[in-house]
């Protein structure tokens, strides 16, 4: 099955680029990310804290099949609701390094939507370590279960 999320790292730029169509009106998509609950059902995470505001946190704990917790945590720069927001992303216990991420949510249709992330990392390299892990196949697999939870609770 192709992947419905795209995946893209320009060759000269230490960013990932990650767009997807939803078969969801945009306000539905971008409550899939805002409210804590919903969020825990598609991502398969606990979260810990979600402020969503102008300097406020995120803190979200996943458990491996090993039963190891991780936790990933940040600051949420910018917040428009419905629209967009801005984060950082860092993972702890890890030498992955923090990273700046932008959400962008818009209306393609009535019923459809488009995300797209941007995830700006301090180097290629750093980069490019993310791409080594599944990342592209978890985000799909992730966004397929979003899209399914939210069409079930039309």
């Amino acid at each position: 099955m192709q992947s419905q999320t795209k995946v893209v790292a320009p060759d000269d730029r230490q960013e990932i680029i990650i767009n997807r169509d939803f078969e969801l009106p945009v306000e539905l998509l971008f409550k899939a990310y805002e409210q804590a609950s919903i969020l825990e059902q598609w991502m398969g995470t606990k979260v810990l804290k979600l402020e969503n505001k102008r300097h406020g946190g995120w803190e979200f704990e996943t458990t491996d099949p090993l039963g190891n917790k991780h936790i990933f945590h940040g600051t949420i720069h910018e917040f428009v609701k419905g629209n967009r927001f801005v984060r950082t992303f860092e993972m702890e216990n890890t030498d992955f390094p923090a990273q700046l991420e932008f959400f962008e949510f818009q209306s393609v249709t009535p019923q459809t939507s488009r995300l797209e992330m941007r995830m700006i990392f301090r180097s290629i390299e750093d980069r490019d370590r993310m791409l080594q892990l599944p990342f592209a196949k978890g985000i799909n697999m992730a966004h397929n279960t979003l899209e399914t939870i939210m069409l079930n609770n039309i």
